[in-house]
């Protein structure tokens, strides 16, 4: 069903979203007892949870404000510490609600345009963190394309009209995604795009548990997995950095085959061992 008329949470809603997602891959060791994990949630949720995933993204930032930011980085200039927090949070309210469209939404992916705009964000954030000229200069001038009016507004009106998933659909693909999760984990080695993927899966239950632990204001049990997941996000997140400055560097080949680290396989395992699928 499409709907234009989203709930609308309370400020203090939205920032405990906010302060949830900021922390989302810090690396800590608040969860040493994982609660189980129950996949699946009802329609009602479904739609509620989306809605204070886009009213994030809509409220958070201006066009203007992002596309400022680009330009400074297309006319050469580096971005302030401030700027670099700016730019890193617009993303991730980016990241947030593509996460809440591969949840949520029917067809469990998210809009063409949106996807790519956010893909190219991290691009661009890539490049600038390693001072690649060359990728800022491509990346920067594909995204002023791509947040020119006629498309931030087609964009935004997909975003509203959003088809979501009935309950049945939605436990059906959160059921898959840990399915295939403990298949990579069988794998003694894995490629470049095998971690992302694994990472991909941790960190769309990280965005979920978020987004529950928010409106229902930290219910211990909640917080606890949200914290749990947010650890193995950091310690994966790292790791893709490290792969990807090795790449742009020329130092080790991206898909090169590698054994995952022995603290992300135990916490991913640990993950899995919880998850009941019924």
């Amino acid at each position: 069903m499409n709907n234009t008329s989203w709930k609308k949470y309370p400020q203090e809603v939205v920032d405990r979203l906010f302060l949830a997602i900021d922390e989302d891959d810090v690396i800590n060791n608040e969860t040493t007892d994982l609660p189980v994990i129950e996949l699946g949630t009802s329609q009602q949720n479904i739609r509620d949870y989306y809605a204070l995933c886009l009213q994030l993204w809509e409220e958070g930032f201006t066009r203007q404000e992002l596309l400022g930011l680009i330009n400074q980085l297309l006319a050469g200039q580096d971005l302030t510490k401030a700027q670099r927090k700016q730019y890193k949070y617009i993303r991730a309210r980016y990241k947030h609600l593509r996460f809440a469209q591969r949840l949520y939404s029917r067809h469990h992916d998210a809009d063409k345009i949106f996807k790519a705009t956010t893909v190219y964000l991290g691009h661009l954030q890539d490049g600038f963190k390693n001072g690649n000229r060359k990728s800022i200069q491509y990346y920067g001038k594909v995204l002023k394309l791509l947040l020119s009016r006629p498309v931030w507004n087609w964009v935004k009106r997909s975003l509203n009209h959003l088809q979501v998933d009935n309950e049945a659909g939605y436990h059906s693909y959160v059921s898959e995604q840990m399915s295939q999760l403990t298949k990579m984990l069988n794998k003694p080695m894995v490629t470049g795009t095998e971690f992302h993927d694994i990472r991909k899966i941790v960190s769309q239950q990280v965005s979920f548990f978020d987004t529950q632990r928010s409106i229902e204001n930290n219910t211990p049990r909640i917080y606890a997995i949200s914290r749990f997941l947010a650890n193995i996000n950091g310690l994966m997140g790292d790791k893709h950095d490290e792969m990807v400055a090795d790449k742009l560097s020329g130092t080790r080949e991206y898909e090169t085959l590698a054994p995952l680290d022995t603290h992300i396989r135990d916490y991913l395992e640990q993950l899995v061992a919880k998850i009941v699928r019924a």
